[in-house]
């Protein structure tokens, strides 16, 4: 009698087992991959935001504003609040949705209820899980929300504002109605941050600008309730991701620490291991101070 060609069970089970070993060594590597697929793509927006400020300061002879607001007389924002990115659309390839845009008229208006919920992709990093809008608000001081305003839509990089908390007139390139241009950048386009990120982990943000009377809030962070600006702009105070970081400040998705753009168009990702006086002097554009080699 012939003997029926076949696996044994024996057989099956050790070839499942070998499988399974090659798919657990295999996964790691993917996911390496696709992390650094993830981070590469991050700084490659940073790179292209950087340029698209170079080619907006060739036509207008300045960075946009960090925001744009009117004041009352006792320094209150009267709107409407577009953003240093909102006024970046044209240099990112982002006519349709900026000619969409009534900059006449406040972020919430009814009449930006649709541009306002837009998410821009080179405006997003891949690795963060950040929904495609949320809700900007009203907040007291613990964090209970009165009032909410407009849903806007999320992104994971912010203006640098400089060391302090966002406000009126920053050390950095970017504040409310700021027109700083490349001539006022004189400790080094090479040495002074532009842009960094902010993972949804630490705290909100978006391209708009800051929605007038919006507070930002995040529970996990204290919990802390900061100002509006924040929702654009950020503190470059503690070193980027590290525990003592406000929710207004910088943090990343691809280790502790964040990816910047410098003034002058380059990026490089700074740990949190930074000394906080030296990144102090990378996020201010006229402190006169000495920068230590390799920042």
């Amino acid at each position: 009698m012939r003997r029926r060609a076949g696996f044994t069970l024996i057989e099956l089970l050790v070839t499942i087992a070998i499988v399974a070993v090659l798919i657990g060594l295999l996964l790691p590597a993917v996911q390496k991959i696709r992390d650094v697929a993830a981070r590469n793509k991050c700084a490659n927006n940073l790179r292209q935001i950087a340029l698209a400020i170079h080619n907006y300061h060739d036509t207008h002879r300045s960075f946009p504003a960090g925001y744009l607001s009117g004041v009352t007389g006792d320094g209150v924002d009267t709107g409407p609040g577009w953003g240093w990115a909102a006024q970046l659309l044209p240099q990112m390839e982002q006519n349709a949705l900026y000619s969409s845009i009534r900059f006449d008229k406040p972020i919430e208006d009814p009449a930006n209820a649709d541009a306002r919920q837009k998410l821009v992709p080179a405006y997003v990093c891949p690795s963060d899980d950040l929904p495609p809008t949320w809700t900007a608000t009203h907040f007291d001081t613990a964090g209970n929300a009165l009032r909410q305003i407009a849903d806007v839509p999320s992104a994971n990089y912010v203006g640098v504002y400089g060391p302090s908390e966002p406000g009126v007139d920053g050390d950095g390139v970017f504040f409310r109605n700021s027109k700083i241009g490349f001539q006022d950048v004189t400790d080094g386009t090479a040495q002074t941050l532009m842009v960094g990120e902010r993972t949804v982990r630490l705290g909100p943000a978006t391209w708009c600008g800051a929605v007038t009377t919006a507070n930002i809030y995040a529970p996990q962070t204290g919990p802390q309730v900061e100002d509006g600006s924040g929702m654009v702009l950020g503190q470059a105070n503690h070193p980027p991701g590290s525990p003592a970081c406000e929710l207004n400040e910088f943090a990343g998705s691809h280790g502790v620490g964040a990816n910047f753009a410098y003034a002058d168009g380059h990026v490089a990702f700074i740990p949190a291991t930074i000394e906080q006086k030296v990144f102090h002097a990378l996020a201010s554009r006229a402190g006169g101070e000495v920068i230590p080699e390799g920042f």
